[in-house]
């Protein structure tokens, strides 16, 4: 075996060396233009093109269906987060049939088409009452469906028994709903209305007022605040729901906002507000004056007179004042001994000012205190120092914005960069209350490395189909060469006179061989013994 072993690799090395540069650039090509051509064919022929199986799947029923498709061998994966289940292509129809004959998928609901295949005389009274409930509560969650931002809705109807007597009075009907909405998506005031409008119509004996509607994130949505313009502060009831409102949609707007930026799955948002309903109907009487800064008002009339008296000194005229028994004195003139000149300027200017009347009405209600709570979640699993500081840096930046433009001025006060910055909390960690699903477990051996195997072995097979043809050759060569050499012993001319015949010349091949080539002699001997 090793001597085998060894004449190949020598055979190997023989040929390799005689081989020209172009012929080893050709072979070494051909090699490499067999192996890419296989990989090619191999990937082509083994890649599977994955379609939709179902989708909008809870992550329960999700896990189910996964184990059913495990069990029997079929490859599957899953997608949005849970929620889709995809298969080959050419298996869909195949596995849609299969997993219906088995119940799947489990939604647990019963529309109307179940009293048209199911009909039958054996039902009961209750049975049929149970099965006609559950069948409206569907048909109102399809309903609902309908409704833009809506991607999933869960309805229970609680309904009156009927009473045995006709003088019963009738209960009313009472419905609980809680939607499933599209994340930052915020319904306008219509379409609350028709909510209530669609299920109220929808089942017998059912007010508005026995309706209630909320989404998973336990929001409310009240009719009677959209009816009455949006409720009033008067009251504590109104208050909380200017409260909830107000951090509602500041809730969304972050969390839209965020989410967005980083993934609606990564980030939570809280709010909480302090709001100040005192409200303050006043009337304000000012007056100013028109230049302020002199604090003047404007001239509106002027009245100037002027009296000169040039002259010699006259006497006293008129009633001295002890001796005038009435309030006028003004006639008294007092005599001057010398003369001289007199001058009088008098000057009355009536000025008017600004008068301004102001009734000022509070709005209903102020912010005065903002706190929005953020909690991110880190890409990468258990590490906090996998998001970016910058990232972090721009989200408390943002809270910082928003919060700075929604408080009152007046209400807050003059606030600082230090206190705003104390009202917002960014807090990075891994959220292990998230809902998670089970994958499917990786194979230990992947597709590719099964490609890489058969390419290998494709470069084996050429390898050793190539060195079993340069032995072939080489041993044709040698038989070749061997019958030249018996031929040019034929032709030496032998000393002794003896007659050459066939069974001579054979014999003196025969004496030639075992002298020269002795291995080779035994082995011809050990044929012909074998065939006797």
């Amino acid at each position: 075996m090793n001597e085998r072993l060894t004449k190949v690799k020598t055979d190997s090395t023989k040929f390799w060396s005689s081989r020209t540069r172009n012929q080893k650039g050709a072979l070494i090509g051909t090699i490499i233009a067999i192996i890419a051509i296989a990989g090619v064919l191999t990937y082509f022929s083994t890649r599977t093109t994955m379609a939709q199986l179902f989708t909008g799947l809870s992550t329960t029923e999700a896990g189910q269906i996964a184990d059913v498709l495990t069990a029997q061998g079929t490859t599957y994966e899953l997608a949005n987060g849970g929620t889709t289940i995809l298969v080959p292509e050419e298996q869909v129809d195949q596995l849609k049939v299969s997993l219906a004959s088995q119940g799947y998928p489990e939604t647990g609901a019963i529309s109307n088409s179940f009293f048209t295949e199911n009909a039958g005389f054996g039902m009961t009274d209750n049975e049929f009452n149970v099965i006609k409930l559950a069948a409206t509560q569907t048909e109102v969650a399809n309903l609902i469906k309908q409704i833009e931002g809506v991607k999933d809705a869960k309805v229970m109807i609680s309904m009156p028994e009927e009473g045995v007597f006709l003088k019963d009075s009738a209960e009313e009907s009472s419905v609980a709903i809680i939607l499933n909405t599209e994340p930052g998506h915020k319904f306008t005031n219509d379409q609350i209305q028709t909510l209530y409008n669609l299920v109220s119509k929808s089942i017998p004996n059912l007010s508005t007022e026995n309706i209630e509607i909320s989404n998973q994130y336990a929001e409310y949505y009240d009719l009677d605040s959209i009816q009455n313009g949006g409720g009033t502060t008067a009251t504590v009831e109104g208050q909380m729901a200017v409260k909830k409102a107000v951090e509602r949609d500041i809730q969304r707007q972050v969390q839209n906002m965020l989410g967005t930026m980083i993934g609606q799955d990564k980030v939570v948002v809280s709010v909480t507000t302090d709001i100040d309903f005192k409200q303050e109907n006043r009337e304000e009487n000012l007056v100013k004056p028109v230049d302020e800064e002199n604090i003047e008002g404007i001239a509106i009339s002027a009245q100037r007179i002027t009296e000169t008296y040039t002259g010699n000194g006259a006497a006293a005229a008129g009633v001295p004042e002890a001796e005038n028994v009435t309030d006028n004195f003004t006639d008294y003139q007092e005599g001057t001994t010398e003369n001289g000149d007199y001058e009088r300027v008098e000057e009355t200017i009536n000025n008017d000012v600004n008068r301004i009347r102001r009734e000022i009405q509070e709005s209903p209600y102020k912010i005065r205190d903002l706190g929005i709570q953020v909690m991110v979640e880190p890409p990468g699993e258990d590490n906090t120092a996998s998001l970016d500081a910058s990232v972090q840096e721009d989200i408390e930046q943002i809270l910082s914005t928003i919060v700075r433009t929604t408080l009152d001025k007046e209400a807050a006060g003059d606030l600082t960069e230090e206190d705003i910055s104390d009202k917002v909390v960014v807090s990075v960690q891994p959220f292990y209350g998230k809902a998670t699903t089970e994958t499917e477990p990786a194979s230990v051996i992947p597709w590719w490395a099964w490609v890489v195997g058969g390419i290998l072995l494709a470069a084996i097979g050429l390898l050793v189909f190539f060195i079993l043809r340069l032995r072939r050759r080489k041993r044709e060569e040698e038989e070749l060469s061997i019958m030249e050499q018996q031929q040019e012993l034929i032709e030496v001319e032998d000393i002794s006179e003896e007659k050459e015949t066939e069974a001579t010349v054979r014999r003196k091949q025969l004496e030639k061989m075992a002298k020269d080539k002795p291995e080779d002699f035994a082995k011809l001997l050990r044929s012909w013994i074998a065939e006797d």
